[in-house]
């Protein structure tokens, strides 16, 4: 049987490149909040596009540190915890939910999708998959997919040198096993590795 292909993991170069042509495009804030919540929060298209307003703010219109992703919005029934302490994330974020105050302030009602498509309603998974390969094609990156984000946001933790246990919890995985298939190997991580090998002599 065939192997599935999988989703490119990004480097910082080609992250940058899609953000560059995130940002030129029609709905660039919100784009660009979708892609830091992608690659840095490590989300599913169907996550992102079952969120809230009132997950990320509270009802005193402060950001939220943490998201609960209930199990109906998971895969697998998993509920797990989404940390917004990334300042890249939060500014993206402010940056999308300021745009939307101005241009509509009733769009920020709890209930709202926080992601909104361009008719003002929300994503489906697969519309929300459909935008990803539009905007990494945009960008020259032909194959990149939301699941590139994930596999990005696994590799780069690990990369830093996260314990797999932590990343697998992030990943919302059932097993370490799931998480290290997400991870793709880079040679010069293994060279650092073997590099920093002590046998004792």
């Amino acid at each position: 049987m065939k192997q599935e292909r999988k989703a490119p993991v990004l480097t910082q170069s080609q992250f940058k490149q899609v953000i560059a042509a995130a940002r030129a495009n029609d709905q660039a804030e919100r784009n660009v909040a979708l892609l830091y919540f992608s690659v840095a929060l490590g989300l599913r298209a169907k996550e992102m596009s079952q969120l809230q307003i009132g997950d990320v703010l509270s009802p005193d219109g402060a950001m939220k540190d943490e998201v609960l992703l209930t199990r109906a919005t998971t895969k697998g029934g998993k509920q797990r915890l989404v940390y917004l302490s990334n300042r890249d994330v939060r500014k993206a974020l402010g940056a999308y939910l300021d745009h939307r105050r101005k241009s509509e302030p009733t769009s920020l009602h709890p209930k709202a999708p926080l992601f909104r498509s361009r008719k003002g309603g929300g994503f489906t998974p697969n519309t929300m998959q459909m935008l990803f390969k539009r905007m990494y094609r945009a960008a020259g990156l032909d194959g990149a997919s939301s699941h590139s984000g994930r596999r990005t946001f696994a590799t780069s933790l690990i990369e830093r040198g996260v314990d797999i246990k932590a990343v697998s919890t992030l990943m919302g995985h059932s097993t370490v096993a799931m998480t290290a298939r997400y991870v793709e190997d880079n040679p010069i991580r293994l060279r650092r590795v073997c590099e920093e090998v002590s046998v004792g002599v």
